[in-house]
């Protein structure tokens, strides 16, 4: 076989236009685009490949004007191939390879590598989402990236897991996006190397599944402006691939214009009827019914593998024995099917003592025990009849009705489950499913990010995995009970699609989810839990966090936002916090749902959130961050915001955050407090940080002569031009200021006009829903 060196055999491709000369050139080991150096080092085992003979648009089910406009800018985008080498030396029959793209196939590792010298002004340890350009998957609890320094960045200094990295390239005023994709069984990541180096390994999950050839296991793309460089090359990978489909060609679920409340951080695995119904009764009395609810984990029947195989496992411990407990059946659990009769459901005032609260919940569910006294465990796999009775009177079936029929305007009732069922999956034997406990390893990869609780927990008891000939019959009649149960929509947590679109996946941050789930998910979250105090033990956590939680979200965005509606994830109203996020999810473009306990609400901030018909004044996109923004460090660098820019209906809005005081160590591999940086932080904000042309819609006002800005928290009234200079502002630790720009419109000689509309709500631009302007003025 010829030495890796030699082109003539090369294994690693990059996809590219035929007109390649035109941006990118690779001679003498060097990668240039547009005669810049972007890389160097590179072996001549590493080739190009012209996009067009890799990718076969007339096989994709793409759009055809998407299929298009892909093809008329192939000539700004290219693919990768490589060859291979032995496990421990490094080489292939002998002959020495540096490593560019490692391919790593869990027992052997192959590749060559390759050096990144190109300015990467501020390149962030990411983990997750950090300033716009390096990012890296989990699916529990994400760090965030925090390290990043100005000028040449070594390619040592990636994170394990780097999902793509973005290459600000001044000389030429244009991005450069490097972005591993999937070929065949392998998915690829970008991880750091010695000396300055920087590899790309892929992998197939298993140690059978091998192989020392990749035609096509990354893609390079250049464009003028970081945003349509997002659009254009996850455009060209979805032709490409042909195994995903984008976000613009997708439906939504309804509740993305929705408030709504989620059952998570109110109970957690004691979840049941009497205090779902009594949640919503709150809302309800408070005049903001929730468009919709979700019932989070702890509703399911499940066990250990050492428990009665037909009866639900007792007080299990959150993040522990919850990790390995195992799915027995499809129908509810015991507390669950003891749902009857509703109405029957004890209601409080929200202003009620807690301790009477509690009283008489606790007599309810006595009564709710003795009217099932020696009646058995509950339905069978099924069987929906439950003792003689029509199961239309009792369990979730009778609870959904129920709850739609009390509260009007409750149009969705979404339940979680975990990919596999429940979190250990399914237990051997306990129905007719052939499933069998599946260890698992963590990839090498996986194991380099964050340390989890539960990822441990379940690598030790292993999963319940059905037969794949059997997942399609699993997810059907999981769905189909739930479905006939009155649910509409499922969350599924470590990412089979529900009613189209109704699916909202949460910790699905590994990039072969969005390469090969994602033809119907529109949904999804784009960041780490909401925590309300640091699970380390830091008492700052509690503020801290908060930012931490809003910068995985903003530059997640960049990217997932192209495949899925980003969803901010749910808070608790009375958090110390909770206008913050509030403020954050305002003009999020995503839903807009809380978790709180009983009796632990802020109505007042509620109601400057959502309408009290329980839709949302939201904007018409989702954010993004500001393009000043996506080189900076606004975790700890001690000076920069976080700002975000949305569009309303008729007018633009960008949000400023201050959310500096943590970041991720590297070392620790955890995210820990800068408290030297939890401090005020001063910034400006311009008309032109708006990205007008990125919304057909709304474009034509980014040419504007005038424009009326409201600041929400400060409740200033500022008139601006496009000349102005920025407006400058301060904003304390954990706080955050709302700017509204509105075109002001000549109405004649002497009059302007500009709707400011209810500025007793955070977004109070989102809130003018028609606008018209005539001969007459405006209405």
């Amino acid at each position: 076989m010829a030495p890796p060196n030699n082109p003539g055999n090369s294994i690693a491709n990059l996809l590219r236009s035929s007109s390649l000369d035109k941006c990118f050139d690779l001679c003498d080991g060097k990668l240039s685009v547009k005669g810049i150096p972007l890389l160097h080092d590179v072996p001549s085992n590493v080739t190009f490949t012209p996009f067009s003979s890799v990718c076969n648009a007339s096989e994709s089910d793409a759009p055809v004007p998407l299929v298009q406009r892909v093809q008329a800018l192939s000539h700004k985008g290219c693919t990768d191939t490589d060859t291979g080498t032995d496990t421990e030396t490094g080489t292939r029959n002998g002959y020495a390879v540096p490593v560019v793209f490692l391919m790593q196939n869990d027992e052997n590792i192959l590749g060559t590598h390759v050096k990144v010298t190109c300015r990467l002004r501020n390149v962030p340890d990411a983990v997750q989402p950090y300033p716009a350009t390096v990012e890296r998957p989990r699916y529990v609890p994400q760090p965030s990236p925090c390290r990043s320094r100005t000028g040449d960045v070594s390619g040592s200094d990636f994170q394990m897991e780097t999902q793509w990295v973005v290459l600000d390239v001044p000389e030429i005023k244009s991005y450069v996006m490097i972005i591993p994709i999937i070929e065949g069984g392998f998915r690829s990541a970008l991880k750091p190397g010695n000396d300055g180096h920087v590899m790309i390994f892929a992998q197939s999950g298993s140690s059978k599944v091998k192989s020392s050839l990749f035609n096509s296991i990354a893609y390079v793309h250049v464009y003028e402006t970081p945003f349509n460089l997002m659009q254009e090359t996850f455009s060209a990978i979805r032709v490409h691939l042909n195994t995903f489909k984008l976000l613009e060609g997708k439906g939504l679920p309804s509740i993305v214009d929705k408030f709504g409340w989620c059952t998570w951080d109110a109970f957690y695995l004691t979840v049941e009827p009497a205090s779902v119904w009594q949640g919503v009764k709150e809302f309800a009395d408070a005049g903001i019914g929730p468009g919709f609810i979700i019932i989070d984990d702890g509703w399911q029947s499940v066990n250990a593998d050492t428990d009665d195989l037909n009866r639900d496992a007792k007080n299990l411990v959150l993040g522990g024995e919850q990790m390995t407990a195992r799915l027995y059946k499809f129908e509810e659990g015991e507390k669950l099917l003891k749902s009857s009769m509703p109405s029957r459901l004890v209601t409080t005032p929200s202003n009620t003592d807690v301790s009477e609260l509690e009283a008489k919940m606790n007599k309810l569910k006595q009564e709710l025990d003795d009217m099932f006294k020696g009646e058995g465990s509950g339905l069978s796999n099924g069987n929906h009849e439950i003792f003689g009775c029509n199961a239309d009177d009792y369990a979730m079936k009778a609870f959904t009705r129920d709850l739609r029929t009390q509260f009007k305007g409750l149009d969705d009732i979404w339940v979680w489950h975990a990919l596999c069922g429940a979190w250990g999956g399914v237990r051997p034997g306990a129905n007719n499913l052939d499933c069998k406990v599946v260890p698992c390893n963590v990839s090498p990869g996986f194991d380099g990010t964050m340390p989890d609780l539960a990822v441990d927990k379940i690598v030790e008891g292993g999963i319940g995995l059905v037969h794949p000939s059997q997942a399609g019959d699993f997810y059907d009649s999981m769905h189909s009970h739930l479905a006939k149960s009155g649910f509409t929509g499922v969350k599924v947590d470590v990412i089979h699609n529900f009613k189209g679109t109704r699916i909202n996946s949460s910790m699905q941050q590994c990039n072969e989810f969005f390469f090969l789930g994602t033809k119907q998910i529109s949904m999804g979250r784009v960041g780490d839990d909401f925590w309300f105090q640091d699970p380390n033990g830091d008492p700052n956590g509690v503020f801290w966090l908060q930012g931490v939680h809003m910068v995985h979200c903003a530059y997640n965005s960049l990217w997932m936002g192209e495949i899925i509606q980003p969803d901010w994830d749910m808070f608790q109203s009375d958090h110390v916090c909770a206008k913050y996020h509030a403020g954050s999810r305002v003009i999020c473009g995503g839903p807009v749902y809380i978790s709180d306990s009983l009796g632990g609400h802020d109505f007042d901030l509620i109601k400057k959130l959502v309408y009290p018909d329980g839709t949302v004044p939201k904007c018409q996109q989702f954010a993004l961050p500001a393009r000043d923004c996506l080189f900076v460090n606004p975790l700890f660098d001690n000076k920069s915001l976080l700002k975000l820019w949305n569009f309303n209906k008729y007018g633009g809005v960008i949000g400023g955050f201050n959310c500096q005081g943590a970041g991720w160590d590297s070392n620790l591999r955890r995210i820990i407090g800068h408290p030297q940086c939890y401090k005020p932080v001063s910034g400006s904000v311009h008309v032109t940080d708006i990205e007008w042309d990125q919304c057909k819609e709304v474009a034509a006002m980014g040419e504007a002569e005038e424009y009326v800005v409201y600041l929400d928290q400060s409740e200033i009234l500022l008139l601006v031009t496009p000349k102005s200079d920025p407006i400058q502002v301060v904003i304390q630790p954990s706080s955050f200021e709302i700017f509204s720009f509105v075109p002001l419109k000549n109405l004649g000689p002497i009059a302007k006009f500009a709707p400011i509309c209810l500025t007793n709500m955070f977004n109070s631009g989102g809130t003018i829903q028609e606008l018209d302007y005539n001969a007459a003025g405006a209405s």
